[in-house]
């Protein structure tokens, strides 16, 4: 197929770059639209508790989750002065009368300390928006400046779980944007400077941008049928010029290799596409196998990372073996160079560390452990609104309660029993457990076991009876162990079937479920790509030990994670504040994407190590031509890579840094001390033992051999 390709690319080079320009002005045009399409997402676990607590709130009692706070400050300094009431309940009326409003609770009607601040200059309007997440916060978008005001009477703040997600997702996408306009230029340099031919920097670029805009208008045409989060157009728009650039360096490098060894221009073009593009698809399919293992997990924002990881694979792998080989078939004398020098830096260390295998191993690998070693401590936790930048409005407000209040009400624990009963025992139960503030039930408010308050808020109560119970925790609550605070609620009895929500039971069943799958998805990437790289060695000894060696990489991505974004270390350089914990969906993003990348490299190292063993027969010149060969330009491309994901940085939001430094940092530590010392140490030890397979196994994959000879001859017409 792939000969067919290079053929076809170079026979009808002309008709192939015009039908591409076309389709990229056409998937530019569609893709552009591709963020209108999409959807935003929020962090419940489908058919969990705290989801059918949900569904029994909004059908049975018109309400849900308080995912708007307005903090209302006196200007007098006293919420309850009369002026300040008034003020307040003309804010309250407004605030009902909004379009997704179903529920609103404020100090004003209710008399609830859980809603005063301490010290009596703040209270709290509490309301329900009921929606979508994408609807809910379009329409903050709008309502959130408009209730910000100062009058002579108030000030408001507007905050909540909502407002804080909404302004996550915009200085995310703000964060994307500034970041890919800094990658950008900065890759087009370092590619000029890589290739020393500015039409081969041009040409590169273009396959990144064609996998690019090709993924984003296959995310808007996938939206017609599923929900796609916009986080995955994100993904797109890293992995795209990454990938693009990865496989274009290793295509036009082969062609410049085969241009030297004497081969006329279109010959040097087919066996390009032969040699380096099986090489390409190889690890193209490690790439997308790597994150569909993120379709396990029942969230459509990671399935969405799936949808757009496999889609810009696939365009990038498409652009890499048929338009850039219809290009240099026009361009290609363009973008030759000199051959490079018989020996470099990573060629004279990877011979040096296979002369002392046992030293050079033993002090990377204490080097690799060391770093990794925070990774033992690693904790993980819930998000709250430190994920964004200090200063910014929701957390300004959420931090201000956190100091001035007691307790908690927009982390408010819904208990909904299945049936009509009293639940005055249970209610004083629950007030009595560590953490609660006061539990708000039909019979009246409690407060340590005690009924502080009579009955006084009919929404607990439904049309056919049944009744729900609001658990308030205090600030120590959610700021310590919040999923051991939802279980003390569930492992309370109830007098009826119960059903234990609420944002905190929300975020408790979204961290169990990402846990619970989460060996799952690990295995399913171990052992695909495992199979991936037998198919392609015919070894079983090299998968293996790729996989450790992937595995040592991510530990060392993971140990940065504990070490910087759970322990606080350069947060003052980073500009970020420390929660103690990390948020576990991010890891398990960046398990799949930094796994598929450092197989990535372990393809294009291997698959030109095995080619000069099957030339030479000697392992360790084998390794050693291979490095010389290939480690340049897999430390390029990883150069590269890593500043498109270090780019990210730089922006407000935490997650986007984890993401971009811990990623970065896997890439260049896979690319430098793992393929470049700990490899060949470990092949060079291993021998002969690196190319052994059972008897039928090798004997299909000699079959497979033999049908590449008339390729690797250069046997093209």
């Amino acid at each position: 197929m792939l000969t067919r390709l290079g053929r076809l690319a170079v026979r009808y080079s002309r008709a192939v770059l015009i039908g591409a320009v076309l389709v990229l002005l056409g998937l530019g045009a569609y893709g552009a639209g591709a963020q209108d399409d999409l959807d935003l997402s929020d962090w419940s676990a489908p058919a969990t508790e705290s989801v059918h607590a949900g569904d029994r709130l909004r059908d049975d009692f018109g309400t849900g989750n308080p995912n708007l706070a307005l903090l209302v400050t006196a200007r007098d300094g006293d919420v309850d002065s009369p002026r300040t009431e008034r003020a307040a309940r003309e804010l309250t009326a407004e605030v009902e009368q909004l379009p997704l409003a179903t529920d609103v609770t404020a100090y004003w009607d209710s008399g609830s300390p859980a809603l005063r601040g301490e010290d009596g200059r703040r209270a709290l309007i509490l309301a329900h928006l009921e929606g979508t997440p994408t609807e809910i916060r379009e329409e903050l978008g709008t309502l959130s400046p408009r209730l910000t005001r100062t009058t002579p009477e108030l000030d408001v703040r507007a905050g909540g779980q909502e407002e804080i997600s909404r302004q996550v997702g915009e200085q995310a996408r703000t964060d994307f944007l500034r970041a890919e306009a800094f990658a950008l230029p900065a890759v087009l340099l370092l590619l000029i400077l890589v290739y020393r031919r500015t039409t081969a920097a041009l040409l590169t670029v273009g396959v990144g941008l064609f996998a690019v805009l090709g993924t984003l208008a296959g995310l808007r045409l996938l939206a017609r049928f599923t929900e796609v989060s916009t986080f995955g157009a994100n993904l797109a728009l890293v992995l795209g010029l990454g990938l693009g650039v990865d496989y274009s360096l290793f295509v036009i490098n082969r062609y410049r290799e085969e241009r030297a060894a004497g081969r006329d221009q279109q010959a040097a073009v087919v066996r390009a596409t032969v040699v380096a593009g099986r090489t390409v698809v190889f690890s193209g399919v490690t790439v997308a196998v790597s994150l569909c293992a993120l379709l396990v997990f029942p969230f459509f924002f990671l399935r969405s990372f799936a949808y757009a990881g496999v889609l810009v694979v696939l365009i990038a792998v498409a652009g890499a073996v048929l338009l850039l080989p219809a290009a240099l078939g026009r361009w290609g004398h363009r973008v030759e160079r000199p051959a490079a020098p018989a020996s470099g830096f990573w060629h004279r260390t990877a011979l040096a560390a296979m002369r002392r295998p046992l030293l050079a191993g033993a002090g990377v690998l204490t080097i690799l452990l060391v770093a990794a070693s925070p990774l033992l401590g690693l904790r993980f936790g819930l998000p709250d609104e430190r994920t964004l930048p200090e200063g910014t409005s929701s957390r300004t407000t959420s931090e201000i309660v956190h100091r001035e209040f007691a307790a908690e009400p927009t982390d408010t624990v819904q208990v909904v029993l299945g049936e009509p009963a009293d639940t005055r025992a249970y209610a004083a139960e629950l007030s009595r457990l560590p953490g609660v503030f006061q539990v708000d039930a039909p019979e009246g408010t409690y407060r340590e076991g005690a009924r502080t308050a009579p009955p006084g808020q009919d929404r607990l109560r439904a049309p056919d009876g049944s009744v729900r119970l609001a658990v308030v925790p205090t600030q120590q609550a959610m700021y310590g162990d919040v999923p051991a605070f939802v279980e003390r609620v569930r492992d309370t009895p109830a007098p009826a079937p119960a059903l234990v929500g609420g944002y905190p039971g929300e975020m408790t069943d979204f961290r169990s479920t990402l846990l619970d799958r989460l060996p799952l998805a690990i295995g399913i990437v171990l052992v695909a790509t495992y199979v991936i790289l037998f198919l392609m060695t015919g070894s079983v000894l090299l998968p293996a030990k790729a996989t450790v060696l992937n595995l040592l990489s991510l530990s060392v991505m993971f140990g940065c994670l504990v070490w910087v974004f759970q322990d606080g270390h350069l947060s003052g350089l980073l500009g970020f504040t420390p929660t103690g914990s990390i948020e576990p969906s991010i890891p398990v993003l960046m398990f799949c994407v930094a796994y598929g990348l450092s197989m990535d490299y372990e393809v294009f190292l291997l698959a030109r190590i095995k080619e000069e063993h099957e030339r030479t027969g000697d392992t360790e010149q084998a390794v050693g031509e291979g490095i010389r060969r290939s480690a340049p330009l897999i430390t390029a491309a990883a150069g590269i890579l890593a500043l498109s994901f270090l780019s990210y940085a730089t922006g407000g939001v935490v997650f986007l840094k984890e993401l971009g430094i811990g990623t970065a940092l896997t890439i260049l530590v896979d690319a430098t001390l793992i393929r470049v010392v700990l490899l060949p140490v470990t092949m060079r030890l291993a021998g002969r033992a690196n190319w052994w397979a059972p008897r039928r196994l090798r004997r299909l994959r000699v079959r497979e051999e033999k049908a590449e000879e008339d390729v690797l001859r250069g046997e093209y017409v």
